[in-house]
């Protein structure tokens, strides 16, 4: 008898930040583990938009400060086209809410960079695998 698990599908990831080390770290570590596949690589909110719509990446590590289009713009943008998109504010700074008073992210957890790699593993896997009720 064959047997399927959702568990074992490949996520799909879409890396977005301005710094290459960055983007080329988070690669390297997201790609060595199993069941995740880094889809595509953006330097800005506006590479990372148009990426969505050609991947379809079921999980974004979103940087928030970037030139061109920031991370607060690009998550209103992805979530208007892609909404069961799950998206990671990974950034460092300290509010993820502090833009300003009218505009807040619409992004699914908040992560700062100085975290653990293991931990932003960890947090890919569950907002991919649909366990997204994670305190942030």
């Amino acid at each position: 008898m064959l047997m399927l698990s959702c568990e074992s599908s490949t996520l799909k990831v879409l890396v977005v930040d301005d710094h290459e080390l960055t983007r080329l770290t988070l690669q390297l570590a997201l790609s060595c583990q199993q069941n995740i596949q880094v889809v595509a690589l953006a330097t800005n909110g506006q590479e990372a938009v148009e990426l969505v719509k050609r991947h379809r990446p079921d999980v974004i590590v979103l940087d928030l400060q970037m030139p061109v289009m920031d991370g607060w713009t690009a998550s209103d943008r992805i979530k208007a086209i892609a909404p069961n998109t799950q998206i990671i504010a990974y950034s460092s700074v300290e509010d993820a809410n502090s833009k300003d008073a009218n505009h807040s992210g619409n992004w699914d957890v908040f992560c700062q960079k100085n975290v653990p790699t293991s931990e932003l593993i960890a947090l890919v896997r569950r907002l991919g695998n649909g366990k997204n009720s994670i305190a942030g």
